[in-house]
């Protein structure tokens, strides 16, 4: 698997659905119980841009990562935020070498590839969270869709589902739309 080009193509996938979110909605409550629409957007801004920092410079200092996991991240407007941190962390992955270094995220130091399918698992889950929250298709693109489903399955353990960040995993048919069966896999009812 190319995380680069599978990062790229959750990123396409993630943007039009922000894309169609009208700005009377970033009020509207979503599947992630503690967040709003705008909350949302501000968590996956602020990932982008902390994994674009972490593979650039190999960590994000403190006071940055406070400020990106505190702050406003979003501005006056959102969906410009959310291009511009895409785009940055996406051509940070991209640059040479950079699968090979080793970043430190909040959560541990890893090799960039490992962190690199985080992002891809955590963003593919919250593009769905953000149609659901908004009246959009959950039907999105299956093929980056059965990509976070398998890191997904690789990397939910009951470790993360006992510290309350990933809920229990809900049971659907197994020929539903594999972006709900990730939906349910993370924990949130399709």
């Amino acid at each position: 698997m190319d995380e680069v080009a599978t990062m790229h193509k959750v990123i396409t996938m993630t943007g039009q659905v922000v894309d169609n979110i009208d700005p009377s909605q970033l009020d509207n409550p979503t599947p992630c119980t503690e967040w709003t629409v705008r909350d949302l957007l501000n968590h996956v801004v602020g990932g982008a841009t902390m994994f674009g920092l972490c593979v650039r410079d190999g960590s994000v200092p403190d006071e940055k990562l406070g400020e990106l996991m505190m702050g406003d991240n979003l501005g006056p407007d959102f969906k410009a935020s959310f291009h511009h941190a895409t785009a940055d962390a996406e051509e940070a992955f991209a640059l040479p070498g950079a699968m090979d270094k080793v970043v430190k995220l909040p959560f541990g130091e890893m090799p960039a590839g490992e962190a690199l399918n985080i992002a891809i698992f955590d963003v593919a889950t919250h593009a769905w969270d953000l149609a659901k929250a908004t009246g959009q298709s959950t039907d999105l693109d299956p093929e980056v869709s059965a990509v976070a489903y398998m890191v997904a399955q690789n990397m939910l353990s009951d470790e993360l589902r006992g510290a309350g960040i990933f809920g229990p995993e809900i049971t659907v048919a197994d020929d539903a739309p594999v972006a709900d069966r990730l939906a349910a896999l993370a924990g949130r009812t399709p």
